[in-house]
């Protein structure tokens, strides 16, 4: 899954082909976007809560330039082994 849905994200998935085969959906804390899609790859946008419910096994940070401030909120996700991952300006996993 993914958190965040900035135009970036629109622009990275788009150009890499990614769609809903490699990433389910994303979170967004912006309730104006929740239960719209990513546009182009038609990946939903659902609610944060949304990741404590389906406990993944990684979060692709799509707001790259705050990825440290969103890692510390979502530390939990490290309750049951969960990763973060930041695709640009190189593909990392925390």
């Amino acid at each position: 899954m993914g958190y965040g849905a900035p135009a970036k994200a629109s622009t990275l998935l788009n150009y890499c082909g990614v769609r809903t085969d490699f990433i389910d959906y994303t979170v967004d804390k912006n309730p104006h976007k929740q239960g719209k899609f990513i546009p182009g790859v038609h990946i939903p946008i659902k609610h944060p809560d949304k990741i404590k419910e389906d406990k993944p096994d990684y979060v692709v940070i799509f707001p790259w330039n705050i990825k440290d401030e969103i890692m510390e909120q979502l530390k939990y996700i490290r309750e049951w082994g969960g990763k973060f991952v930041v695709p640009i300006p190189e593909l990392r996993v925390y």
